[in-house]
C-alpha cells in the first residue's frame, strides 16, 4: 500500500473522530442553552464538525487517489 493512501486512510480515521465529538458536542445541555440565545453552536463546536468533515472529504479522496504506488 502507498504512502499517500495510508496517510489518506489515517486523516480519514481522524476525521470521523472529530465529526463524532462534534455530533456530541452539539447534544450537551451547555450547547442547547448557547444555541437557544444565539441561535448558532460555538465555535468549538463548529470547528470540530468542519475539521470533521474537511478530513473525511480529504482524506477520503487521497486513499482512493493517492497515486501510483512505485515498485522498486
Amino acid at each position: 500500500m502507498c504512502n499517500s493512501r495510508i496517510i489518506g486512510l489515517v486523516i480519514l480515521a481522524a476525521g470521523i473522530a472529530l465529526l463524532i465529538f462534534g455530533i456530541n458536542a452539539t447534544n450537551s445541555v451547555s450547547e442547547r442553552i448557547v444555541e437557544g440565545f444565539t441561535g448558532r453552536y460555538t465555535d468549538k463546536t463548529t470547528w470540530y464538525l468542519m475539521g470533521g468533515i474537511a478530513g473525511i472529504v480529504g482524506g477520503g479522496a487521497l486513499s482512493l487517489f493517492g497515486g501510483r504506488c512505485s515498485t522498486k
